[in-house]
């Protein structure tokens, strides 16, 4: 075999899906060069697949020119109703819009339509290779570099990077058996069948159904979402040996789609059957090489954490590995990639297996809660919060992150009520709010954090102190005084700051310091600190 080919770039980035496209456009974004592998001939543009995409998600797609279009293009459902048997248990209407935001909630669209529109930014940006038809079948590494081996329909080729980000997706054995990673957890005997169904449903275009035990699927749920174009994804839990194809043809799918619709034409647009697993690697970093969204860790679609989490991944590891590659952090930065993101999934397996526990309970004793719990709901509202069909996707708090500082009179609460964010503080995502800057342009806070480090000075603050600190650290640091740019108090209100304080915002948004009164020193080390640098020089 030929010597390695040496990357036009400094990443190669396994997989092109959703998350291993975001992760080449932040690259790029950060100006690192991208190799981008899959082994597919190209892009398999049908299918509901992941539907639901967050705020937070959009606003990480908004910074490489996707957000905006993808929200516009979605739907956003206002209503939940929740039903069982014959019986609508309640109705849950979503809160309006929040902060000051420009997107909603989340949208519904289609995990391949989401895709075809982050391809048209990856077309438009020169520092992404992307390669279809290469296989991974090697990957190696030394401490300078990483090789990976393809299969090709041009023969057997090897590509030579400084790091590696596998996004290979569920199907991943082969590159966590290469890496060398356990992947613990267990699988769920029943199955769920998927269609997308193109009907007129009156009534139904702003809901989202969720069904437990009705008459047409005794002892499981259906699940109903809307997605655009008149489109309805249907979840039916069914048992572990489904035939899908026998179905189709005994015409019972028909009737199952039938009980849902009635007598209305449709059409189905795609159908499918998956089994749903709670996974987790032990290590999301190996070396030179991190991991990434499903080949990392898989879980229940039921709170939309499976795409939305990847997302967060991608973000993640995209800033830290550019941050490295240009010199301006220490290696710990890269670790610190394993610890905030292995924790992120940690959490979200405890969330979405606690549902599926209520969903398909695994023994005698979740099997009564659960009857016990339904029975209940129908006449004791206080019930109905035990009702368990998916906790919203939501982001994760680096509050014990080796990057984040401490501050005692910020404590952390814990994980907040559904439908609540946690008080602004160390860790936690900044929340948005509209900005003036000095040229006159309006702006959002989150969008300009996602520039490089951010120094936000309250009132009281000495502009010498934040303007050293920035000087002296490497990489993108700008700082912004909350009384010039926080237009009516609107930024300030959002923080809930306080005079003499300077909070520190990492290149994902998140809080990494909120300092009171503080020296040169002060900021200069937590800005080390969020960099995976020792603090102290």
């Amino acid at each position: 075999m030929a010597a390695p080919e040496a990357a036009a770039g400094s990443v190669v980035v396994l997989g092109n899906g959703p998350v291993g496209q975001t992760a080449a456009l932040l690259l790029a974004r950060w100006g690192v060069g991208v190799v981008l592998l899959d082994a597919r001939p190209g892009r398999d543009a049908i299918g509901s697949k992941a539907i639901c995409q967050q705020r937070d998600v959009l606003d990480v797609w908004e910074a490489v020119g996707a957000g905006r279009r993808i929200a516009d293009e979605g739907l956003t459902w206002t209503t939940a109703r929740t039903f069982y048997r014959d019986r609508e248990l309640f109705a849950y209407t979503l809160p309006g819009e929040r902060g000051g935001s420009c997107f909603p909630p989340f949208v519904n669209i289609s995990q391949a339509r989401a895709e075809q529109i982050l391809d048209e930014a990856i077309a438009r940006e020169p520092r992404i290779d992307v390669r279809w038809q290469h296989r991974i079948v090697g990957l190696r590494q030394d401490p300078r570099r990483v090789v990976v081996s393809c299969e090709t329909p041009r023969g057997m080729v090897e590509i030579e990077a400084a790091y590696a980000l596998a996004c290979t997706g569920a199907r991943a054995d082969d590159v966590r058996e290469m890496l060398g990673v356990g992947f613990d957890g267990h699988s769920f005997d029943d199955r769920f069948l998927i269609c997308d169904i193109r009907a007129d449903l009156p009534g139904w275009g702003r809901e989202r159904r969720f069904y437990f035990d009705p008459a047409w699927n005794p002892g499981r749920q259906v699940l109903i979402h809307l997605c655009p174009d008149s489109t309805f994804r249907i979840d039916w839990q069914v048992p572990g040996d489904y035939d899908l194809a026998a179905e189709e043809a005994s015409g019972a799918l028909a009737s199952r789609i039938r009980a849902v619709v009635g007598e209305r034409p449709y059409e189905i647009v795609w159908r499918s059957v998956y089994r749903i697993h709670s996974r987790v690697v032990d290590r999301m970093r190996v070396g030179r090489v991190l991991l990434a969204g499903d080949c990392a860790h898989l879980m229940s679609p039921f709170g939309a954490r499976g795409l939305n989490s990847g997302v967060a991944d991608a973000e993640n590891a995209a800033w830290k590995l550019a941050y490295v590659r240009q010199g301006w952090a220490g290696d710990g930065l890269l670790e610190s990639y394993h610890q905030e993101r292995h924790a992120a999934a940690l959490e979200n397996l405890e969330v979405t297996t606690a549902t599926m526990q209520f969903l398909v309970p695994r023994d005698e004793a979740q099997r009564r809660r659960r009857v016990d719990v339904l029975t209940r709901a129908v006449s004791d509202p206080t019930a109905r919060g035990e009702v368990d069909s998916g906790r919203f996707a939501e982001p994760f708090w680096y509050v014990d992150s080796p990057l984040t500082t401490p501050d005692p009179s910020r404590p952390f609460a814990g994980r907040p009520e559904r439908g609540t964010t946690p008080r602004p503080g160390p860790g936690i995502l900044v929340p948005d709010a509209p900005i003036a800057l000095a040229d006159s342009s309006h702006r959002r806070l989150r969008e300009i954090a996602r520039d490089g480090f951010l120094l936000l000075a309250a009132s009281g603050v000495d502009g010498a102190v934040t303007g050293a600190a920035a000087e002296s650290a490497r990489g993108p640091v700008r700082v912004l005084p909350l009384e010039k740019v926080g237009m009516s108090g609107a930024l300030a209100n959002a923080l809930a700051s306080r005079p003499g304080e300077v909070w520190v915002i990492r290149p994902d948004a998140h809080v990494a310091a909120v300092l009171t009164s503080p020296g040169g020193a002060d900021v200069a080390a937590a800005l080390r600190r969020a960099r995976g640098f020792p603090a102290s020089p």
